[in-house]
């Protein structure tokens, strides 16, 4: 099979997530573990840092990659879900995986894979560590898929365990309560495994301290220790607590003495995240007069920071081009949109997509009020020609709908 073909059958054949939502979602490690073993536990030779949370996770992880690229480090880096092309998610100094390596572990392994019915996740996974090792990285940053405990990247022991923060998101799988998830996300605890802990509430504090305390983790809780907070070319405002999670995780791993990190490797990297590992769809610009913005954020915790983000700007008229999944809480997020702007209603091109016509309806009943298109590219392209030099446009509710836009046009 060629690359397309390749990808194509990982997208199809087995259960995807970001495609068919709960009934990809595996209720154990047995399969990851199974996969490693068949491997010959490429895990154990990498050194990682392992990153979880509801938000954050992937700027957070980005950022780390691209410090210790700046130190002088061959750096891993898996990630989920991508935008455009699936070898985002595994990258080696910003370069991603070639295809061939792709297609060449698929065809080797396929037999097995359907064998043993593993998930598109887990091959994923697997296909990242496998190709970490045999690139021998000096470090690989890890980005958990979903939770933590049953994550299927919770096989690694790294050096240092990251969470960036709790919020309401895949309740589904995770629990509807904060204290519940964030149970879910302290999986990736590990004995004598530093953690860093990027935000926490009174409900959540108590979980991650029993659960270091447990492990004999030594934790630290980033939003208290560190106060000067360096700038970076990531520059939304939920960045703020990302970059301070950042800096102590380098901290950690500084006092480690098995990697040197100096503060002008960490002021550069946090300069260059977006040139150094290809960072895209977070509070990205993608043109001027009129300024538009898009963005990942699809859960109240993330989708309110941008929203009061929104409300910073200066601008005539405000538009917004709005799609989002169909396991969405509309009654939880739509209340964070301004009724003070021009709503273009639209579906991402995916199974998960919720329908135009639904998602209008929910809109109208708390205000917001505008037209549904056919697709998102519709919707941005209208929202473009009617807009003026000196309005907004902010297009985003799912990574989805982020995905189909020109994300390289300026």
């Amino acid at each position: 099979m060629n690359y397309q073909e390749t990808t194509h059958w990982m997208f199809n054949q087995l259960p995807m997530y970001q495609l068919q939502g709960a009934s990809a979602y595996k209720e154990d490690l047995t399969n990851i573990k199974l996969l490693a073993a068949h491997l010959d536990h490429p895990e154990k030779q990498l050194k990682c840092l392992h990153v979880a949370g509801t938000n954050g996770k992937g700027s957070t992880s980005h950022m780390l990659a691209s410090i210790l690229q700046e130190a002088g480090y061959k750096v891993g880096l898996y990630t989920s879900p991508h935008l455009k092309d699936f070898r985002e998610r595994i990258k080696i100094n910003g370069e991603e995986i070639p295809e061939a390596f792709v297609c060449e572990f698929i065809a080797k392994h396929k037999s097995f894979f359907e064998a043993n019915d593993m998930s598109f996740f887990e091959m994923s996974v697997g296909l990242a560590f496998d190709y970490f090792a045999s690139e021998k990285v000096d470090i690989a940053i890890i980005e958990v898929g979903l939770g933590g405990r049953l994550d299927a990247t919770n096989i690694i022991t790294p050096l240092v365990s990251v969470i960036t923060n709790i919020d309401l998101d895949h309740t589904q799988f995770l629990g509807n309560t904060p204290k519940a998830i964030a149970g879910e996300k302290a999986g990736i605890i590990k004995p004598a495994v530093p953690v860093v802990i990027g935000e926490y509430t009174p409900e959540t504090q108590p979980v991650f301290l029993a659960k270091a305390e447990e492990n004999k983790a030594p934790i630290y809780f980033a939003s208290d220790l560190i106060t000067e907070v360096f700038p970076s070319d990531l520059i939304g405002d939920y960045q703020f607590h990302n970059k301070k999670t950042v800096q102590q995780t380098i901290e950690v791993l500084n006092a480690q003495g098995e990697f040197k990190v100096s503060n002008e490797n960490l002021k550069s990297g946090l300069l260059k995240v977006s040139k150094n590992t290809g960072l895209q769809g977070r509070w990205q610009q993608l043109g001027e007069n009129p300024k538009i913005i898009c963005d990942t954020a699809h859960n109240k915790h993330g989708l309110s920071v941008v929203m009061n983000q929104i409300g910073k700007e200066s601008f005539e008229k405000l538009h917004i081009v709005l799609g989002v999944v169909n396991d969405k809480d509309l009654d939880a997020i739509l209340p964070l949109f301004p009724k003070k702007a021009q709503y273009y209603f639209c579906k991402p091109d995916s199974a998960r997509g919720l329908d135009t016509e639904i998602l209008k309806e929910a809109a109208e009943k708390h205000g917001l009020l505008g037209e549904k298109y056919e697709s998102v590219t519709a919707a941005f392209n209208e929202a473009r020609k009617n807009a003026s030099a000196n309005d907004f446009i902010y297009v985003g509710g799912s990574t989805f709908v982020v995905a189909e836009l020109p994300l390289d046009a300026k």
